[in-house]
């Protein structure tokens, strides 16, 4: 068999050559241009397809044909046949023949072929241009194709453009990018023979075709035909690797999956021309880590990179497998996968994931657990197993009281770093009512089981728990304790008598009283009887009563050893005495000595005591009984009443006596004196100096007036 060679490997590097353009006679070129063949079953080596007549008119001197494919050939009398047997080789095929002084290209259509590598008409854009002389116009280019990565000598002669009219001393100029743009230099024109030529090595994967132009000039370099375009194709050389870009590659999988489950898609990239088969990939599995229980866990796809299972389920048992984690080198191959192609490998980290195949096992039926009696808090931990993942819901177990609770005092919580069930009293035991206790739990998963495994017998556990007795604090009933007193009782009163009882029945121990704490240290307790008196008067309007109600705490010790001791709350709530006189605010005031509006002052009276023993108050100005009165108050509300003058006063302080009365039985009243200060207010400045320097009382002011009486 010959070497393959790269599907795009034609090298188109002359153009056609005309005659002149009065011999006609002859058309360089395929005498046909264009086939129709049905796709075979397969093409058989070294048969004939159909045959091919090319003429240069110039005798057919040193002829080349390349064909598109590198699995067909043309032979010396023009027949094209297959260097092998193959079934598919796409939809079209492309003949290129070639000599020195002509070239030209047929195209050899497959009925029913498939499109498995794109068409060359397609890779190097002739759609459109024909490659055959045009008589129309008397510059003639063709396509330049020029394989990448050439090596030295450079310069070299990749093809060369016809004038057939051109005038004498005219000559071509080359333009374009490549030429004189960037990148500037790689492709250069003899201006007298019209021969191009490269000058440097070409990569496709840089820049895969240039768009020049050529035209002719006279002398001056003025244009006298053109410019011409003309495209040099770079063909593609196998000169890149494939490449894994998206890693890293992890796959999960199911455990017990069936044979062919898909894990993972793993596909590389190939920077060579996607329509050869520079770049057209085949996957394999170079090396599994670990080779047990199987070195062939795994499959891919040669041409997808689909990763898939080849075991049986049993075999891929999450429990069984030595580790759960598979790391696969995957290689890439260009070229189809053949053994000239180049490679490149990526790993692949696959996990053997679980599913809830196991259930929780208790390590043993029964467990015992001791607790005192009055405690709480954990009390024992119950162990299991399970085979499943430590990492998922099928492992994590969830715990259930499910007999011999019927109080509410236990509950099971699951710890999350052991997976132990943590049973807690919550609610403290009585060894005097049940000194045993004995329950029923399950354990489960988080995850439901799969359909074929259950929850058999040692998903169940039972737990005996022994409550140990304890030297329990007697117990006030009722507690609190509560009383109602009228304040004021005289000292000595009999509140209430206390009662206490030990729960700890069967020890027959003795209980004494204490006070434990007694703020206003108001009460006394007999330590035998537990009767409660006052030692002091209450007082409903003292800082230690809140809303009328007193708080005290007393203690009842038991005979233990050591002692327990209980504590009762009394609570005495008292009913008020009119024992508060009232009182009034304010108790200081200004006027102006010239004020018109003469009222003074508006007083509000309060109470310390409880309705009815405060308002409606009654307001009076004590000792107010001369005829000719200067102060006059007036009662606005039950609880208010106003001061005003009857006459402007000189500048002075006044002492008004003022007296309020609450409406209790009997009434309580108060005297306090109003100090007013009768100010100079002038220009809206108010001086009370003047009557900082003068006192008067009210007797003051009456004598003062009886005086300028009897004067008149």
């Amino acid at each position: 068999m010959q070497p393959r060679t790269p599907l795009l490997c034609v090298l188109l590097s002359q153009v056609l050559l005309l005659t002149s353009a009065e011999d006609l006679d002859c058309t360089p070129g395929f005498q046909q241009k264009l086939f129709h063949i049905d796709q075979p079953a397969e093409f058989i080596k070294d048969q004939a397809i159909l045959n091919l007549t090319f003429s240069d008119c110039k005798g057919n001197d040193k002829l080349r044909y390349e064909v598109s494919s590198p699995y067909f050939k043309v032979n010396d009398e023009g027949g094209l046949v297959a260097l092998r047997n193959i079934t598919a080789v796409g939809k079209t095929l492309f003949v290129h023949a070639r000599t020195p002084h002509a070239e030209d290209m047929a195209e050899l259509v497959i009925v029913g072929g498939k499109d498995i590598q794109g068409s060359m008409q397609d890779i190097f854009k002739f759609a459109g241009t024909s490659p055959v002389p045009r008589q129309k116009r008397s510059i003639v280019v063709s396509p330049i194709l020029i394989p990448e990565n050439q090596r030295q000598p450079f310069p070299r002669d990749v093809g060369k453009v016809v004038d057939s009219d051109r005038p004498e001393g005219s000559k071509f100029r080359l333009t374009g990018k490549g030429v004189d743009q960037e990148p500037k230099g790689i492709f250069r024109i003899n201006e007298n023979t019209g021969s191009v030529s490269v000058t440097r090595t070409l990569d496709r994967e840089t820049i895969a075709t240039y768009q020049l132009f050529v035209e002719t000039t006279d002398v001056y370099g003025r244009t006298l035909e053109g410019p011409v375009p003309l495209e040099v194709i770079v063909i593609d050389q196998n000169d890149n690797r494939p490449i894994f870009r998206e890693g890293p590659y992890v796959g999960h999988v199911m455990e017990g999956s069936p044979t062919g489950t898909t894990v993972m898609r793993m596909t590389a990239f190939d920077a060579d021309d996607p329509a050869t088969d520079n770049a057209l990939l085949r996957y394999n599995i170079r090396q599994q880590t670990p080779d047990k229980p199987s070195p062939n866990m795994f499959y891919i796809d040669p041409e997808k990179g689909d990763i898939v299972t080849v075991v049986s389920p049993a075999l891929l048992d999450r429990e069984t497998l030595e580790n759960p984690k598979y790391e696969l080198i995957i290689e890439a191959q260009d070229m189809a996968g053949l053994d000239v192609g180049l490679t490149g490998t990526a790993t692949a980290t696959i996990m053997i994931d679980d599913k809830n195949d196991h259930s929780p096992k208790f390590t043993k039926k029964e467990f015992q657990a001791t607790v005192e009696e009055g405690a709480v808090g954990v009390i024992v931990n119950l162990t299991v197993e399970d085979k499943d993942d430590p990492t998922t819901g099928a492992w994590r177990a969830a715990y259930t009281i499910i007999n011999g609770n019927p109080g509410q005092s236990f509950e099971i919580h699951t710890n999350p770093q052991t997976n132990e069930g943590m049973l807690s009293v919550v609610k403290p035991l009585d060894y005097e009512i049940s000194a045993f206790h004995t329950l029923l739990i399950k354990v489960e998963n988080e995850d439901p089981l799969v359909p074929d495994v259950s929850y058999g017998p040692s998903s169940t556990a039972t737990v005996h728990i022994t409550v140990l007795d304890v030297n329990e604090g007697p117990v006030f009933y009722p507690d609190p304790m509560m009383v109602t007193r009228r304040e004021n009782i005289s000292v000595g009163s009999v509140l209430l008598t206390v009662n206490a009882t030990d729960p700890d029945s069967l020890q027959h121990q003795t209980i004494r009283y204490a006070v434990y704490k007694d703020p206003a240290g108001w009460l006394n307790i007999n330590p035998i009887n537990g009767t409660v008196d006052t030692t002091a008067v209450l007082d409903r309007e003292s800082p230690l009563v809140h809303n009328s109600v007193y708080t005290a705490l007393f203690l009842a010790i038991d005979s233990g050893n050591p002692p327990a001791t209980g504590t009762g709350t009394l609570l005495i709530t008292l009913e008020d005495v009119n024992d508060n006189a009232p009182f009034i605010y304010p108790t200081v005031a200004e006027v102006c000595d010239d004020a018109k509006n003469l009222s003074v002052v508006i007083l509000g009276a309060s109470d310390k005591d409880l309705h009815p023993n405060t308002d409606p108050f009654k307001f009076e100005i004590h000792k107010q009984t001369v005829p000719d009165k200067v102060w006059k108050i007036s009662k606005i509300n039950n609880t208010h009443a106003m001061v005003s003058l009857l006459q402007n006063l000189n500048k002075a302080n006044y002492h008004l006596p003022i007296m309020v009365t609450d409406s209790g039985k009997p009434p309580m009243t108060n005297i306090t004196d109003l100090r007013v200060q009768v100010c100079s207010c002038k220009n809206s400045k108010v001086d009370c100096n003047a009557a900082e320097a003068l006192h008067f009382s009210m007797t003051s002011v009456l004598l003062i007036s009886l005086f300028s009486l009897a004067c008149l």
